[in-house]
C-alpha cells in the first residue's frame, strides 16, 4: 500500500505513507498467544518488491509504517438471509482492549502504528499498491 488514512468527523487521525493498511478483527477465543503470532507474521511478511521487483522485503526492510483500523465487520456471517450476522465478532470491551494491546506489541516490534478509534464511525482511505490484499487468520 502506497499511502493510507483514517477520519472521524472530518479529522484524520492516522495516515500513513508505504506500509500496510490493517483490518483488523477480534473473536472473543482470540488469545495473548493468537496475537503474538499475528504480530510476528506482520511483522516479517516478505511482500514489498526488491531491486528485481520480486516480492521479497519486510515492511521493515522498507521502514514501512501501519495504520491499523478496528473492523468488527469482517466477522460478517452472510449465509442466511440479506443482513449479515456479526455475532463471531469478540465482545466489545474485550475487542477493544485486544486491539490496544495489538497495537502495542506491533510498536514493541520497532513499527511506526497509527490507529483509527475503535467504535467509530470511521472513513477510511488508501491506495493498494499492485494490489496487493491478504486474509491472515490464526
Amino acid at each position: 500500500m502506497s499511502e493510507a488514512k483514517v477520519t472521524v468527523d472530518n479529522k484524520i487521525l492516522g495516515q500513513i505513507d508505504q506500509g500496510f493498511c490493517l483490518l483488523v478483527a477480534f473473536a472473543d477465543e482470540d488469545t495473548e498467544e493468537t496475537l503474538e503470532y499475528m504480530v510476528r507474521k506482520i511483522s516479517n511478511m516478505r511482500i514489498f518488491s526488491d531491486a528485481d521487483d520480486k516480492m521479497n522485503l519486510s515492511i521493515k526492510d522498507v521502514s514501512g509504517q501501519i495504520l491499523s483500523i478496528s473492523q468488527f465487520t469482517l466477522y460478517a456471517d452472510t449465509k442466511h438471509g440479506n443482513r449479515p450476522s456479526f455475532t463471531g465478532a469478540g465482545n466489545f470491551e474485550a475487542s477493544s482492549k485486544k486491539y490496544d494491546h495489538f497495537n502495542d506489541l506491533l510498536r514493541a516490534n520497532d513499527l511506526t502504528v497509527e490507529t483509527g478509534e475503535f467504535g467509530a464511525d470511521m472513513q477510511v482511505s488508501l491506495t493498494n499498491d499492485g494490489p496487493v490484499t491478504i486474509l491472515m487468520e490464526r
